[in-house]
């Protein structure tokens, strides 16, 4: 019985190592100085793993509370603070097979709140770029780097895309002049989009580029290869 036990309990571990809930980690950063408690973190985490884990979109006060060690009615009150604050809302759908109606979860807020303060916590209006001397553009405070790709896709960027550029800075490494020289190579190729800057990035990782120097040289050689 103790072998079995024991596999059962190795099985269970090895599972957890390959599989789990996508939790971007912005959010984990930026969940105190939201305000959240650690209890309302972990009740909306509960939330996401049910939607992505159980494909359960509307998980009832009951289920949560057995979660995170709480009962029913306290859960409810937490919800209707996160619904009052807008980390959370509920979005309604109908079946268009059988017209039954629903609800779900949906925590976009959230997301969008911690794109927020990232972007606050992140700016920077007393930094100074070195002048580009080949554009003619005149010396002065460099635009943050949320700005500028909101300036250069003429358009608010989605809590996503939030993610996407922090995931380049704080997971990936990515120097930040990197990541603008990226983004104007884009610009040139015509080719404005998420994907397409990520795999310039890559690239350049893997060429071990560390700076715009580097980056503008190896990208000449890449266009004169291709000519």
């Amino acid at each position: 019985m103790s072998d079995h036990r024991n596999g059962y309990i190795e099985g269970i571990t090895a599972a957890m190592f390959e599989g789990g809930v996508n939790v971007p980690v912005t959010l984990m950063r930026t969940s105190n100085e939201l305000g959240l408690s650690h209890t309302e973190t972990l009740l909306l985490l509960q939330i996401m793993t049910y939607k992505q884990a159980e494909a359960n979109e509307f998980p009832t006060p009951e289920q949560l509370s057995r979660r995170i060690g709480m009962s029913a009615q306290e859960v409810g009150l937490l919800l209707q603070r996160l619904l009052k604050d807008g980390f959370l809302s509920i979005d309604e759908q109908m079946d268009p097979d059988t017209g039954i109606r629903s609800e779900r979860y949906n925590w976009s807020g959230w997301l969008q709140k911690a794109a927020e303060q990232t972007v606050s916590t992140m700016k920077s209006p007393a930094r100074v770029v070195e002048p580009d001397v080949s554009s003619g553009k005149p010396f002065g405070a460099a635009p943050d780097l949320f700005s500028l790709f909101e300036q250069e896709f003429g358009r608010p960027l989605s809590p996503m895309e939030f993610e996407t550029i922090s995931g380049w800075i704080d997971q990936d490494r990515y120097p930040e002049e990197l990541i603008r020289f990226a983004l104007k190579e884009a610009v040139f190729a015509g080719k404005l989009h998420f994907r397409y800057i990520d795999r310039i990035l890559i690239e350049w990782s893997r060429n071990r580029v560390t700076n715009t120097d580097e980056a503008r040289a190896h990208t000449q050689k890449f266009r004169g290869g291709k000519s």
